[in-house]
C-alpha cells in the first residue's frame, strides 16, 4: 500500500475497525465505494478481539432473529472454519441466544472478508485531529509510522465508540449520564483456558438455591454446547468481608468460549474514569489489572472448575461501555426502547435489555422490553447530525440517551448499526456527499437486498 494512501481521495474513510467499522468497510466497499478502515490496533474487530469481550449478545428477540445481513454472515464464516458454534441457548437465559466465538478466528474471518469487499484497510494508526471546511470534513490527521499525514475522503464514518472523530470536528457530543455526567463502569475481562466446565455443572446443580438466575434453566447446561454462569454471591461477598476483594460487584459473571473449558470472566468493575481522557484512561488499565489480580487467587480458592485452570490474559485493552455520544437529529430515548417505538427511518433493530452498570458502585439494572419476544427499532437519524454534512457516527456513540444507549451498546447492534451506516455512506459518496440526505428508503431497499432484517 505504501505512503500512496496520504494522495488518494477516498469515497468513505472509515475511523475504528471495530465489528461496527469493520461491517461498515464491508457495506460500503460492496456499494462500489473506495473505502479506507482506520484501525489503532494491528487487527479488527474491537472490544471483541482487543479486551476479551465475549459472546456476541444478541441476535435474537425470543425464537426470532432480527439481526442478520452482514453479522450473519461473519457469525456463518466463523462456524465454517471451526470458529463459532452459532447462536446457543444463554444457559443464564438473561437473554435467549448468544453466540460464542474464538476471537484469534474473527480477526481472520474479518481480514478476509473486508478484502473481499475490496476495502482497504490501515493498521497501528491514531486520529489525531479533523480537519473541516464549511461544516464539511475534509482529512483526518492520522499518526502512525509514517509520522503525521492527512487522509482525505468525501464521506466519514465515526466508528471510533468514543465519538473522537464528531469531536474533533465539532459536532454536538455529550457524555454520560445527563444528571451527572457519571458512565457506565468499565471492566477487565480475564480469559482462563482448562476449566473444568463439568464440575461447575455439577456444583450450579447441587446448589441451584443459590443460583437465582439459574434455577428455572438447570436442564440447559446440559442441553447447549457452551456453558455461562452467573452466581456464587456468597463467596463473593465472604472474600470482600475478609478484605481478599475490593471489587463493588455482587457476583461471578462467565461465558465459555468457542473452545471447551476457555471462558471469559467478565466481574471487574472499574468505576470513576473516563475513557476520553488519556491519564484517566490508564489509570483504569492499572486498577483493572490489580482487580484481576485479586478475582484470580479468588477463582482458584473459591470457585469450583477454577483450580486447575490456567490464566489466558487480562484485557488486553479495557472494555469501556460508553462515553461520549452523538446528540444528532434524532436522540434515540428509553421511552423509544420499552415502548418499541416505530419509525419510517428504521435501519436496525433489536431486543437487548437496557442494562446499566452501576456508575458509583454496586448493582446492575435491566429493564426489558414489555413484551418478551419482540424488539425496537433504530432510526437513521441517530447516526448523523446536520452540524456535519458529509460525518456518519456508528457503533455505541450513535445519537441516543444513557439508558437507551446502554441498550444498543452490544456488538450485534453496533454491527447492524454499521451495516447501515457503510451503505449510507456509499449511497451518499455518489451523490452530494450530504449525509443527511440519503434517500433512507433506497437505503433501507439496499440492506434488506444485502440479508439485513428490517420490519418495514
Amino acid at each position: 500500500m505504501g505512503t500512496g494512501i496520504y494522495n488518494n481521495l477516498y469515497d468513505v474513510v472509515i475511523a475504528g475497525g471495530g465489528v461496527s467499522g469493520a461491517v461498515a468497510g464491508i457495506a460500503a466497499a460492496r456499494n462500489k465505494a473506495n473505502t479506507l478502515v482506520i484501525e489503532q490496533s494491528g487487527y479488527l474487530g474491537g472490544t471483541l478481539t482487543s479486551c476479551g469481550v465475549g459472546p456476541m449478545m444478541t441476535f435474537h428477540a425470543g425464537e426470532k432473529q432480527v439481526i442478520k445481513g452482514i453479522m450473519e454472515e461473519i457469525v456463518e464464516q466463523m462456524m465454517l472454519r471451526g470458529y463459532c458454534p452459532g447462536h446457543i441457548k444463554d444457559t443464564t437465559q438473561y437473554i435467549n441466544y448468544l453466540t460464542p466465538f474464538h476471537s484469534e478466528g474473527l480477526k481472520v474471518v474479518l481480514d478476509d472478508m473486508l478484502k473481499e469487499a475490496g476495502c482497504e484497510v490501515l493498521f497501528h494508526t491514531f486520529i489525531g485531529d479533523v480537519k473541516t471546511e464549511d461544516e464539511t470534513i475534509v482529512a483526518l490527521t492520522v499518526c502512525n509510522k509514517d509520522g503525521l499525514h492527512d487522509i482525505k475522503g468525501k464521506v466519514f464514518v465515526d466508528a471510533t465508540g468514543d465519538g473522537d472523530v464528531a469531536t474533533f470536528a465539532g459536532a454536538h457530543m455529550t457524555k454520560g449520564r445527563e444528571s451527572d455526567g457519571a458512565m457506565q463502569p468499565m471492566t477487565m475481562n480475564m480469559k482462563y483456558c482448562n476449566v473444568d466446565a463439568d464440575e461447575l455443572r455439577k456444583h450450579i446443580e447441587e446448589k441451584k438455591e443459590e443460583f437465582p438466575r439459574m434455577i428455572k434453566n438447570i436442564d440447559l447446561m446440559y442441553q447447549t454446547e457452551r456453558l455461562s454462569f452467573a452466581g456464587f454471591t456468597k463467596e463473593f461477598k465472604e472474600a470482600r468481608d475478609l478484605g481478599e476483594l475490593d471489587i463493588q460487584r455482587e457476583e461471578v459473571l462467565c461465558f465459555e468460549t468457542n473452545t471447551p473449558g476457555e471462558f471469559i470472566v467478565n466481574t471487574t468493575r472499574i468505576i470513576g474514569h473516563d475513557g476520553t481522557d488519556a491519564v484517566s484512561l490508564s489509570l483504569a488499565e492499572q486498577v483493572g489489572r490489580k482487580q484481576c489480580e485479586q478475582l484470580d487467587k479468588f477463582l482458584r480458592k473459591r470457585i469450583p472448575g477454577f483450580h486447575n485452570a490456567a490464566l489466558e490474559f487480562t484485557g488486553p485493552s479495557i472494555g469501556v461501555r460508553g462515553s461520549r455520544q452523538l446528540k444528532g437529529n434524532y436522540t434515540l430515548t428509553a421511552r423509544d426502547v420499552m415502548d418499541r417505538k416505530e419509525f419510517e427511518t428504521v435501519i436496525a433493530h433489536s431486543a437487548y435489555p437496557i442494562d446499566i452498570h452501576n456508575p458509583k458502585g454496586e448493582g446492575t439494572e435491566s429493564s426489558f422490553v414489555s413484551t418478551p419476544g419482540t424488539y425496537y427499532s433504530i432510526p437513521y437519524e441517530v447516526l448523523v447530525t446536520d452540524k456535519i454534512k458529509n460525518l456518519l457516527v456508528t457503533g455505541r456513540c450513535v445519537s441516543a440517551t444513557f439508558e437507551a444507549q446502554a441498550a444498543i451498546r452490544t456488538t450485534p447492534t453496533a454491527g447492524a448499526l454499521g451495516h447501515a451506516s457503510g451503505i449510507a455512506a456509499a449511497l451518499a459518496s455518489k451523490a452530494d456527499d450530504n449525509t443527511n440526505r440519503v434517500n433512507v428508503k433506497e437505503l433501507q431497499k439496499e440492506l434488506m437486498k444485502q440479508g439485513a432484517y428490517l420490519d418495514l
